[in-house]
């Protein structure tokens, strides 16, 4: 693969650039105008890609190392927690979520989702760390050294980075596993789970056999809503679900109150119904929303515009495993899209230590280039 990112970033994005960037040139100078071009403070000796707890760390890694750094994200900051399960609870202890040595203090033993929101938010005013939110990147253009990252805000403004070094930490849970199936695009149909209140009294479609499947289908029948459970494999495993949310969503099955179908798919989704796939044949039940939640994974499409190799079986970026550098001299790669399609091997807790390790290479790479 070309190490010239710009040969290999989406040719198309690129011109669809420039012309913004052409059209933006009619705009009288009374009005609002995109940035045309790189001024000194757009600058940036490292640009991290992805505002979660690991883009987070890298930028703080990145700076505590005299970097000029900048955050962006297409999202708000840790955009991924925000958008988990309102009252969602984290799974582990509040030192093992802790960045940037500020410690992460919580009256419980397993902090919250409203808990690490703020948590985050302090590190980042801590560090007054740089952070552009709501920018999408649109095109990557460039070589090691002198990279240009065009982005775009809501409101359609253009602007342009020059940088000399990249660290991509896009994480997973932006891109969901589709079915591909009939009626997966109806607006009752949802790939994310924040609260129950709105499902109340009505018939709801959990589909999917882990953590996240089965505390959504506890959450929203406690919460009065009347709930199907449908899971391709044989039951809910202790392989896949936490071995305190385990027992209480067999219970629930087995007290028949929610409903299960195992070893089953669905085949299609329809206003009011949906079709299933049992072993004993096909099953037509009432419905009103359907939670569709079977996993997410990194954006790959994204990676390999960018000139980054994937393996062919886990899609794992081909990167050192000490520096984090990819195939593409300058550009890094960071958290949970190290590990590909296993999304399960990396989480907060030891992807946070990756900004050091990206950061103990800066030192060296950018003091060279000095």
């Amino acid at each position: 693969m070309d190490a010239r990112v710009g040969k290999s970033f989406q040719l198309g994005k690129i011109l669809a650039t420039k012309l913004l960037f052409d059209a933006a040139k009619q705009i009288p100078d009374t009005l609002p105008r995109a940035q045309l071009q790189s001024r000194p403070e757009t600058r940036y000796d490292v640009l991290v890609i992805g505002a979660g707890p690991t883009g987070l760390a890298c930028g703080i890694e990145a700076q505590r190392a005299g970097f000029k750094s900048l955050v962006v994200d297409k999202g708000c900051v840790v955009n991924s927690i925000y958008n988990y399960p309102s009252n969602m609870v984290f799974f582990t202890t509040p030192e093992l979520l802790e960045i940037g040595d500020i410690p992460f203090t919580s009256p419980n033993q397993k902090p919250n989702r409203n808990e690490a929101l703020e948590y985050y938010r302090k590190v980042a005013e801590h560090y007054h760390l740089p952070i552009a939110q709501y920018q999408k990147v649109e095109a990557v253009s460039g070589v090691d050294g002198d990279f240009h990252v065009a982005t775009c805000d809501r409101l359609g403004r253009i602007f342009d980075y020059q940088v000399r070094k990249l660290i991509v930490a896009t994480g997973y849970y932006d891109l969901a596993n589709m079915l591909n199936i009939s009626g997966e695009d109806l607006p009752k149909v949802f790939h994310y789970y924040r609260e129950p209140h709105p499902f109340f009294d009505t018939d709801v479609l959990v589909i999917g056999g882990k953590n996240s499947a089965a505390i959504a289908a506890l959450d929203l029948w406690r919460h009065g809503a009347r709930v199907t459970l449908v899971h391709r494999g044989e039951r809910m495993s202790s392989r896949s679900v936490k071995y305190w949310i385990l027992p209480d969503i067999e219970n629930r099955i087995k007290a028949r109150e929610i409903t299960a179908y195992f070893k089953t798919t669905v085949e299609e989704i329809d206003p009011d119904h949906v079709l299933l796939k049992t072993p004993e044949g096909e099953v037509e039940i009432k419905n009103d929303f359907v939670f569709a939640l079977t996993g997410y994974h990194p954006d790959y499409d994204f990676l390999r515009a960018m000139g980054i190799e994937l393996s062919a079986e886990q899609c794992r970026p081909v990167c050192d495993p000490v520096t984090l550098e990819s195939n593409v001299p300058g550009i890094y790669v960071a958290g949970v899209i190290v590990a590909g399609s296993r999304t399960n091997e990396i989480f907060i807790e030891n992807g946070r230590f990756h900004g050091q390790q990206i950061a103990a290479h800066l030192r060296k790479k950018l003091a060279a280039s000095a």
